[in-house]
């Protein structure tokens, strides 16, 4: 049957719709290559002329295509043959196109007001951009679910039904899916109470990162050496996280020297060491001044901390090594033993 009501197809129509179609592409790709000409003759627009330029063409030919595809085959009894009939309601492709329409359309629209209308306001009336991100995520979930209801609805299903089901189902897989949904409650707390933000350096595991995006199960963190960390949002609940945004960085080494050594001269040393590598090494701030102390004496050891405020996490790790180096080299030239590295049983018998 469903070969006998595609044959019924207009092949004047068809023609059209494939030379039409043609036209839409070929516009899409030169339009794109002169929005690269264009950005390229206006290096202020570089990097956001391009991309917003890619996103409305794609979006444009997208609908574009969809609408001139019913435009000429809305006479076409294919496109309203009943597939099937639900609470009254006659399901063809054509109810089933308008669903997704309804669903792909909100998503974009959704993207455009946060992106061209709600980012403005936010800046005009001081909103800062943590709370501003919370506020687009929860309109984003509201308008997507509006819209997921009115498709399920446009086609003919029944949605108490729907929640009946799921859950009966919910009950059977609420065990297994409690990691998922502790995530996804994290998140939400994380959201509204807000005590990590987009753009916020924070310390996970010794390791520093910017927050790049918070999800409602997990949480992007950029690291200057690990790469991207997917956090899940219940980390942030159950452990104890450092936000070092407001805090100076540093970066800190720990030195451990042999138990009987002069402590004055070694501190001297450190200090030379720490005035070698301000000389080259670009990040180092000269307010605070970097700080040394003896923190700890161990087993056969006595224990250094050097800390030396930087500008940024990215540096942190650079300034620690440039600093190794330069401690390393002062003390062979002095004369001063490093700590022997000890086993565990070793150091019982202190």
């Amino acid at each position: 049957m469903m070969e006998r009501l595609f044959n019924q197809l207009s092949e004047i129509n068809l023609a059209w719709f494939i030379g039409f179609l043609a036209l839409i592409l070929i516009g899409n790709f030169l339009l794109k290559k002169a929005a690269v000409y264009v950005e390229m003759q206006r290096p202020a627009w570089k990097g956001s002329f391009t991309a917003t330029a890619r996103t409305v063409l794609n979006w444009l030919s997208f609908y574009g295509a969809l609408l001139l595809f019913l435009f000429y085959f809305w006479g076409e009894d294919w496109l309203t043959y009943t597939l099937y009939s639900q609470g009254g309601v006659d399901v063809s492709v054509f109810l089933i196109l308008v669903a997704f329409m309804i669903v792909s359309l909100a998503h974009r629209l959704v993207k455009i007001a946060t992106q061209y209308v709600l980012k403005p306001t936010y800046e005009y009336y001081g909103i800062d951009s943590g709370l501003g991100y919370t506020f687009n995520r929860i309109i984003y979930y509201a308008v997507m679910i509006l819209a997921l209801v009115i498709s399920l609805t446009t086609v003919g299903l029944d949605l108490s039904a729907i929640a009946a089901v799921l859950g009966v189902l919910g009950i059977g897989i609420g065990f297994g899916m409690r990691n998922i949904a502790g995530n996804f409650i994290s998140g939400v707390i994380i959201l509204f109470e807000r005590p990590i933000e987009v753009g916020e350096v924070i310390q996970i595991n010794g390791k520093n990162g910017r927050v790049e995006k918070i999800r409602l199960r997990s949480t992007i963190v950029r690291t200057a050496k690990e790469g991207t960390l997917i956090v899940p949002n219940q980390y942030f609940i159950e452990q104890i996280i450092r936000n070092r945004s407001s805090a100076v960085m540093s970066a800190e080494v720990t030195v451990k020297v042999r138990y009987g050594m002069d402590t004055k001269m070694v501190e001297d040393m450190l200090m030379k060491a720490v005035e070698a590598i301000r000389e080259n090494a670009a990040g180092i701030l000269d307010d605070p001044p970097p700080d040394i102390r003896l923190v700890d004496f161990k087993y056969r050891a006595m224990e250094f901390l050097v800390v030396i405020p930087v500008t940024n996490f990215q540096i942190k790790e650079q300034v620690e090594s440039e600093l190794r180096h330069a401690a390393a080299s002062i003390f062979a030239d002095n004369g001063v033993d490093m700590a022997p590295v000890l086993r565990e049983t070793e150091g019982e018998d202190w």
